[in-house]
This record gives C-alpha cells, sequence and structure tokens, in this order.
C-alpha cells in the first residue's frame, strides 16, 4: 500500500512542477491555416496574439453557463412544479402560460436559492451581469430568444457542412459544461477495440489525462435533463473505472490529470479531493429512462460502471415526474478521487512542458474540440501530441482535421450505437496516435 501511494505521490509532485507554457510559434508556423498576420511575425507576435486568444476563449465560459440557465428555465425541476418544456414545444408552452409561469417559478427562486447549488450559482452569474433577482425576468427571456435564434443558425449550418466543418459546428458558441455517461460508454468500447486490436496492453496505461469532463449542471437534452441531484463530474472516474475493468491499468497506480479552463470544474474537483484526503468518498448519480431504447451493451455498461472504482449506494430518490426512471449511485473510493489532479490549461493554446517519463499515454477529449475552428483543433492536436509519450492516443469523438506533417496520426476509429436499433443514434470514436 505504502508503494502504491508513493507512486502517486511521485507523479501528483512531477505535475504541479511542469511548466504551463502557451503552444511555440515553431509549431504553428507551418501550419495552412495560420492567420497571415502571424505568418511573419516571430515569436513575440504569436505570443501576443496567443495569450489575446486564451483571454477570448475563456470568456466564451460565460455564454455557455447562460445556455445553461435556459436548460433550466425549460427541463429544471427543482425550482417549480410546471411540467418541462421541450424546444419544440416553445410556441404551445408560450400561448399555454406555461412558460411565463416557469419564468417566474424561476426568478423566485433565484430571490431565495436556499441551499440550492445551481440557483445559488445561477444568482451570483447574475450579479456579475449587474442583474438582481427581481430584474431577472427579461434577462431569462432575451437568453431564451437568444438560444434559440443559435439552434436555428446551427441547425442550418450542420445541413450545409460536411467532414471537418461539420466537427466545428460549435464554433462560435458558448462553451458548455454538458456530460453524461454515453461518451464514457463510447470510450470504454474504444478501449475495448484498443486491446483487442493489441494497440494497448494489459497494464500499459499509468498516466491519462482528461481535457474538459463536464460539470453535471442539466443537460439540454430532455431524455438526459436532470436537476434533483447535486453537481457531478463523471468522466474522470469513469474511464478510472474502464481502464481496471479492462485490465489496461492496475488500481492504485492510475493517475488521472483534468486539463480544463472552467474554474467551477477546478473548484468543485479540488473541493472533492480535500473530502477524499479525510477519506470521504465521491457519490455520483446515475439515472436512465428505461422508456429510452438502449442497446444491451449499454444496458450493461450502465449495471456495473463505478464497480471497480467505488460501491453501490442508495440514490436520491427522483421527482414524481419522472416515473419511469430507474437510478442507481455510486461512492466512489477516496483514493481514486485523490488519483485526479485538475489542472487550468486551454488545450487549444497551451500544453504542459513534461519530462519524457510523466508524458501521458492516453489522452480523452470527448465533445469538446467541435467547440473550435479547424485551425484551434490543429493547435490543440499538436498541444495533446506534446504531451503524448511516442505511441501514446487521443480519443476522441470530434473528428479532427489531418495534418501529415503533424505529430498526431489517425490510428483508427470505433462506432458505438446509442439505441437498440443502432441506427438512428451512434457517435465515432477517433483514436489518433502520437508519431
Amino acid at each position: 500500500m505504502r508503494w502504491k501511494f508513493s507512486a502517486a505521490l511521485a507523479i501528483a509532485i512531477g505535475l504541479l512542477g511542469a511548466d504551463r507554457a502557451f503552444i511555440p510559434y515553431a509549431s504553428v508556423k507551418s501550419i495552412p491555416e495560420l492567420p497571415a498576420e502571424l505568418k511573419d511575425g516571430g515569436d513575440s507576435a504569436w505570443l501576443a496574439w496567443a495569450r489575446h486568444e486564451d483571454k477570448a476563449i475563456r470568456a466564451r465560459l460565460e455564454q455557455g453557463d447562460l445556455d445553461s440557465m435556459v436548460n433550466l428555465l425549460l427541463l429544471g425541476t427543482s425550482f417549480t412544479r410546471q411540467p418541462r418544456i421541450r424546444m419544440e414545444g416553445l410556441a404551445e408552452a408560450s400561448k399555454s402560460g406555461v412558460l411565463r409561469a416557469r419564468v417566474d417559478d424561476l426568478v423566485a427562486a433565484l430571490r431565495d436559492p436556499g441551499n440550492n447549488e445551481r440557483l445559488v450559482f445561477l444568482q451570483s452569474l447574475l450579479r456579475n451581469q449587474g442583474i438582481d433577482a427581481d430584474g431577472s425576468g427579461a434577462f431569462i427571456y432575451k437568453n431564451l430568444l437568444r438560444v434559440m435564434q443559435e439552434r436555428k443558425a446551427l441547425a442550418e449550418r450542420a445541413a450545409d457542412a460536411q467532414g471537418v466543418a461539420r466537427s466545428s459546428l460549435f464554433r462560435d458558441r458558448g462553451l458548455s459544461l454538458d456530460t453524461g455517461i454515453f461518451p464514457d460508454f463510447s470510450i470504454e468500447q474504444s478501449l475495448r477495440d484498443l486491446k483487442s486490436h493489441r494497440v494497448l496492453g494489459e497494464g500499459q496505461v499509468v498516466r491519462v489525462a482528461v481535457i474538459g469532463p463536464g460539470l453535471d449542471f442539466i443537460d439540454k437534452n430532455e431524455d438526459s435533463a436532470y436537476d434533483y441531484y447535486p453537481q457531478q463530474t463523471l468522466q474522470p472516474f469513469l474511464l478510472y473505472d474502464s481502464l481496471v475493468r479492462l485490465g489496461l491499468a492496475k488500481a492504485g497506480t492510475l493517475s488521472i490529470s483534468i486539463l480544463d479552463i472552467s474554474p467551477r470544474v477546478i473548484e468543485h474537483i479540488q473541493r472533492a479531493r480535500e473530502r477524499a484526503r479525510k477519506n470521504t468518498g465521491y457519490v455520483i448519480q446515475l439515472p436512465r429512462d428505461s422508456a429510452r431504447p438502449w442497446p444491451p451493451e449499454l444496458i450493461a455498461y450502465w449495471r456495473l460502471l463505478g464497480d471497480q472504482v467505488g460501491t453501490a449506494v442508495a440514490p436520491i430518490r427522483p421527482p414524481e415526474i419522472f416515473p419511469g426512471l430507474e437510478t442507481r449511485a455510486v461512492r466512489i473510493r477516496a483514493d481514486v478521487v485523490r488519483a485526479c489532479e485538475p489542472v487550468d490549461l486551454d488545450i487549444v493554446l497551451q500544453r504542459l512542458n513534461l519530462p519524457p517519463a510523466d508524458r501521458f499515454d492516453l489522452v480523452v477529449g470527448t465533445n469538446i474540440f467541435v467547440y473550435y475552428d479547424v485551425f484551434e483543433q490543429t493547435l490543440a492536436l499538436e498541444n495533446v501530441g506534446a504531451m503524448l509519450k511516442p505511441g501514446g492516443l487521443l480519443l476522441t469523438n470530434d473528428r479532427l482535421p489531418e495534418d501529415p506533417h503533424g505529430s498526431m496520426q489517425p490510428a483508427g476509429i470505433t462506432v458505438v450505437p446509442f439505441d437498440s436499433a443502432g441506427a438512428s443514434a451512434r457517435e465515432a470514436v477517433s483514436w489518433y496516435r502520437k508519431q
């Protein structure tokens, strides 16, 4: 036990001592999409531009938070008894008065949020905008209208886009923290493929990074949108779970670095680690809508997930509005929580300068790169490559631009169905390997 603790501690110390730096000009000057004004600008011009762009990327977090406010307005159940509203049912909800009633209930709840952490956060978010609860109704409506217009524009863009262009559909949208188990299921299926193809072997994975794991505030999709339990992050713990279940990593020796720019995510994980130092685990809630046709593999994954990293506990009882909801809960062990270290890092423009022995065997980034354009995705891919060991892998469900001269090259793909028919809901996880 002492050896495992010392190994994990040594990894953590190495990470904390790593130098976070902007991607150097030498790594970008040959990229075709490099802005014309930077082609002959040299190191200083590039660094000034990168710093400016980093601030612009981080500023998109606030718009994503306002999008989450709209999702809560339409689908939340913690502040109202009104029926939930699908986006396509907005006109009817407006006509019937349900929308107005939901707005009124949300405004009333923001006046006195109590210990509802989502409402406390939104109250703070509005205050940063110079808006108090009493004057928030018009602001909420304004953001609802904005989200409706953005969704229409995105639908039109998606209809016209193909290939890599489609994979950057959200390039000018707020950065969302939405999360759920579907990407984690896709990653486990991909890891199975990697093992069966002997790309990864038994016990090979020791150092892992997760880019932007998200925070379950409330999803935009009614089928997976819940706010009756505390906010939670899932991917670092479920990735640890999958790696140990598949024998690709050994429990107690695995280290997971969480690379994120969201203060909310970083603070959330830091608080969980502080509790874990007192040997307190981290409970995740795992609701499943039984009316949704999942394939047998996904149902089996849902029933097992967490068994390698924790123990089953009694789940929080959902509201009566969800009569067909199956629930599970798992308490993640304190040692697993302590093995997950958050790092403030903008994957598009920054990297950790790690010594070769401390570089990652595996990096996972799901529903992340779609928020960036082709040039930004190319930068991100090079930053990932700089932090991987030779032969190390990136798994992502976003298609990334291919550069034959880059350090990261396509290595395979796993297609994962999400419904019993296997046709209408599926995603592809691409494998990229460090050369």
